[in-house]
Parts: structure tokens; sequence; C-alpha cells
């Protein structure tokens, strides 16, 4: 039997398959709402026959978005919009929902990445004074952040709390807390980015003491059934960043709080890192984080062929795997995994006659 396809669980949640829908972002909404784009892309996904849908980063509050067109999870209306979304998916496919909850901190107001992704200034139309743990721009030519008082971080930490219970509220099934990327809680993780001398600044210790009060705010505002899991950057890819030690002992403390599963990404805190991208490249990260935990870890990152899926699962390197682009490339990558390697996968029953003869066996009629 293909280990790809085997059920894995977080938490309590239980996935029909160890494929899992990573978070990404399409920079369409109105004002954190959710569009009819989301409609399309997000309902084309839940079609694909993968384990789960994460949707893409979502801000907690205005100026936690990386762009003035990101999705958010902070009003009522924002609520309301992907409530329409998700409802749609539901009535067609059984995939389990999440949502990753995020804060771009330093890395916000900028433009979409087709119109080159340059930071908005705060003085231009849809630009504002981006936030950090310490008053560093991401780039040379950025405006510095505004070094966050303990006040302003309490307040952020509610925002994350607040849009948790709006995730309940729209019955999803978990949350994904975003601690990669360069995004604020990795700010606060790298001694690159945090040069703070409080509590929150300087050894490891103090780095890891905000994230992890974020992690136990949405911990604690979304039912304790329902998995909450992290994304993070194993390593800065710059000498003296954070690293993959630095990984382990946070990925411990979330383990040691509830955290339901790690997700292992690597990179974008800085621009002067240096990643030798290939296949898998960020493979070997999860699997040494994976031999320090006893919950699940999620690798992702150059993981495009099925065979290479199911090798990585095979060898105990992972525990699931992740797909971004290679989804959004062929939104049907699951079903064509499920036909090479012997599998079943579901599919709705719209499309069962589209399968080939010789996998007359590949679509499941489960429906749940």
């Amino acid at each position: 039997m293909s280990v790809l396809f085997s059920p894995v669980s977080f938490g309590a949640l239980r996935l029909q398959n160890r494929i899992v829908v990573a978070p990404m972002c399409q920079y369409s909404a109105h004002d954190g709402s959710a569009t009819d784009w989301h409609m399309m892309h997000l309902g084309s996904l839940a079609m694909s026959g993968a384990g789960l849908l994460i949707m893409e980063a979502t801000a907690v509050e205005p100026r936690g978005r990386i762009s003035p067109d990101d999705l958010g999870l902070w009003a009522d209306t924002n609520e309301a919009a992907i409530d329409r979304v998700v409802r749609a998916i539901r009535s067609y496919s059984p995939v389990p929902i999440s949502i990753q909850l995020a804060h771009a901190g330093r890395k916000g107001s900028t433009r979409v990445p087709w119109e080159g992704g340059a930071q908005i200034g705060p003085d231009e139309a849809d630009g504002w004074r981006t936030v950090a743990p310490s008053p560093l721009p991401y780039s040379p030519g950025d405006a510095p952040p505004e070094e966050l008082e303990e006040s302003e971080m309490r307040r952020i930490c509610d925002a994350f709390s607040v849009a948790a219970r709006r995730a309940e509220r729209l019955d999803l099934n978990a949350i994904e807390v975003h601690a990669a990327h360069g995004y604020l809680l990795h700010q606060f993780l790298s001694p690159l980015s945090n040069q703070r001398r409080d509590k929150y600044g300087g050894i490891l210790k103090n780095r890891m003491r905000f994230p992890l009060e974020v992690f136990e705010a949405v911990r604690r505002s979304f039912p304790l059934e329902k998995p909450v899991g992290v994304r993070i950057s194993a390593t800065d890819w710059v000498e003296g960043g954070w690293d993959l030690e630095q990984s382990i002992a946070f990925s411990r403390e979330l383990e040691r709080r509830g955290a339901a599963y790690i997700h292992v990404s690597s990179g974008g805190l800085s621009p002067q890192q240096n990643i030798p991208v290939e296949p898998g490249y960020q493979v070997a990260f999860a699997e040494a984080i994976k031999k320090a935990l006893r919950i699940p870890v999620i690798a992702v990152g150059l993981i495009t062929e099925p065979a290479q899926a199911e090798r990585i699962l095979e060898s105990g390197q992972a525990d699931a795997i992740a797909l971004a682009r290679a989804l959004l490339y062929n939104p049907r990558w699951p079903w064509h995994a499920a036909a090479e390697l012997g599998a079943q996968v579901q599919a709705p029953p719209q499309y069962w006659r589209s399968q080939p003869r010789e996998y007359k066996n590949l679509f499941s009629h489960e429906l749940d």
C-alpha cells in the first residue's frame, strides 16, 4: 500500500491521505475579504483529492498583511466572505479545511508580486508603517519598521486570538500559525531581525517568548479537539541567523504546548539568504525535526514527483507532504499520484467518468 495515500492524524483530525495543499498567497482580496477568485482557486484545489487544504496566509489585522490585497480575518466582513467560500466547498468536497493565521511584520505594505513586490512607503497610497521586534528594515531601501512596544505585542496576540475564534465560528477543521518566511513571528525568532534588549530579545528563550505566547493564545481560543499546527523556517540560510538547532528547540517547546504538527519550510527572513535550491532541498530539516518530536512533521519544498514523495515518507523523513506550486500547475496532482502508486483517491462523482480504463479503481466512491 502507498504510504502517501495512507491515513495520518494531526491530533484528533484524521486525514485520508498525506498530501497537504500548502497555503499559497493569492493577493486577490478586497479590504481583507475573499473574492470570487478565492471561490474558484480554493474550489479547484478542494477537488484535488488532497488530504488537507490550508488556506493562504490570513492577516489578523490590517497592518499584518503582506500587501493591500491580502486575505484577512480581523472583521465581520472578512469572516462572512470566507464563510461563503467554505460553505460552497463543503457542498461538494469532504476535504478538511485549515487556515494559516499570519502577521507580516516588517515585510508588509508591499506591491503584489506581479507588480514587483517592492515596499509601498508609509506615506504612499495603500501603504502603512510596518512593525517589527526591532527597527531594522527587510531591505536597505525600505522604510524602517516601528519597534513594537509590549502593549502593542499584547494587542497583536489578542488579534491572533480573535481570528482563531472567528476560525471556529467558520467551523474550520484546523489552524496553522505562520512563524516562517521572515514574517513577524519569524522576525522575533531570528537574531538577525530581533535585536531587542528586553525579555523578548537576546538569548533563544527570550526570542521564542512572543511566538510561543501567540501560539498559546491561538490554542486557547480554538477547540481542543481541533489541531493547531505551526509553520516554521528551519534556517535563515544566513550565517549567524536562525538555524536548525534553534528550530528543534522551538519545535519542542511548541510540542509541549500542544502543537499538533510542525510544517518545515525555510528562508524568507533576509535578502542575503543563499539557498541551494534543488529537489527536496528542505527535507533534511524536516527529518531532523521529526527525530526530535513525537508529533507529525510536514515536509515541503520542490517535492514534485509522486515517487519522490513516496520515498520521503517510506524512509521516515516526514509524516506528510505539502505541495504548493506543483498543485497550481497541476491541480489534479493527487489523482495522477494515486494512479502512479496504485492507490485510490477521492473525487467528486461528476468526474468519475474521467478515469482512464487502465485505472478503473482509481476513484474511491466513499464520500467521507
